[in-house]
């Protein structure tokens, strides 16, 4: 059988034991296999690099879901005890505290990084100064904890087109009827409503980077207003 890997990937086939080719046909998994699930990287990675294995993805939308590895029963195991005795050493715990302090130090300083290109950015007439310091601290504490999703966690466009970005959404959010806009579901309908309250929220900002008097009403200062309860346990 053939042992490259990296064409052995399949979508989920009709029944629990089969798997789906790239050209339709359907395998049924060889005996005394098992289904290892994604979630451990590790195991995952040792198991392919061990030999035959047949990875189960499923795309959906634009996103591919890994649906786990079958691979030999015996192989799973040996793998799998392998790196049991090696997570059990002091070593290990060590080296994935060292792991876990460089994270950290990394997103500190992206949001530190993140915060200052959102107050770039907003740049805001020293009359507002304490209104650009709230506003510039809910666009940073929504937008860059890891697994987000949101547009300050990708890096295909510089930090600075990020925190405009992560402006114009917080705001189109919390500052406009949005959320409960029933938008025709026609296509370009939706895209054509966002770059409308984008233009309103652009706006909005020119009038506080001005150092003009606030709108009545401001809704961008609703939003960051401290709330009542804020202060209750």
């Amino acid at each position: 059988m053939p042992t490259d890997n990296t064409a052995l990937t399949f979508t989920p086939g009709p029944k629990p034991d089969t798997v789906r080719a790239s050209d339709g046909t359907v395998r049924t998994v060889p005996a005394g296999w098992v289904l290892v699930p994604p979630g451990d990287a590790a195991l995952t990675r040792r198991i392919r690099a061990a030999g035959e294995s047949w990875s189960v993805a499923e795309k959906r939308g634009r996103k591919t879901f890994s649906r786990g590895t079958w691979a030999p029963a015996a192989t799973v195991e040996q793998i799998r005890g392998d790196l049991e005795a090696e997570r059990a050493t002091e070593a290990h715990a060590k080296r994935r505290q060292a792991d876990a302090d460089r994270r950290e130090r990394t997103q500190t300083a992206y949001v530190d990084e993140f915060a200052t290109a959102v107050r770039d950015f907003l740049e805001f007439h020293a009359t507002y100064a304490d209104l650009a310091q709230r506003l510039a601290l809910a666009v940073t504490t929504h937008a860059t904890p890891v697994g987000s999703g949101t547009v300050a966690r990708t890096k295909r466009i510089p930090v600075e087109q990020r925190a405009e970005a992560a402006v114009i959404a917080w705001m189109r959010h919390q500052t406009t009827g949005y959320d409960s806009m029933v938008i025709p579901r026609v296509k370009g309908k939706r895209r054509e409503v966002r770059r409308m309250l984008a233009r309103r929220s652009q706006e909005l900002l020119t009038r506080y980077r001005r150092g003009e008097s606030a709108p009545e009403n401001c809704p961008l200062q609703k939003a960051l207003a401290p709330r009542p309860d804020a202060g209750a346990a």
